[in-house]
């Protein structure tokens, strides 16, 4: 199991938080200092649609110039924000063996998927 995210981002620890409670083995991969590759964010976004990954909720959407989100159309455009922009990538997202199974975090939906 792969978590990705920042980690400073609250609810990137509140899902680690979960994780250790739960005593669940994780590897933890962050976007800041490990970066994220167009392939591995083409393949999320095959697998659960660019809308899903971009956080339009997010302080990095919301500071985005209104022509810069206009341009977020269709998951290329979304790649290319993405690489450039790490933190507008929805976090975190837990893969296993190159599947997504969770997307940000809600403890409900972990119980469901992870443990």
């Amino acid at each position: 199991m792969i978590v990705y995210g920042i980690k400073n981002c609250n609810t990137v620890k509140s899902a680690l938080d979960w994780l250790k409670k739960k005593k669940i083995d994780y590897e933890f991969h962050d976007y800041k200092s490990k970066g994220i590759t167009a392939t591995k964010l083409k393949d999320w976004g095959k697998q659960v649609g660019w809308e899903t990954l971009v956080n339009k909720k997010g302080m990095t959407w919301r500071k985005l110039d209104d022509a810069a989100k206009a341009k977020v159309t269709n998951l290329t455009a979304a790649i290319d924000l993405m690489t450039t922009q790490t933190s507008v990538i929805k976090r975190p997202l837990i893969e296993v063996n190159g599947k997504v199974i969770a997307v940000g975090f809600d403890e409900a939906e972990y119980n469901k998927v992870v443990g």
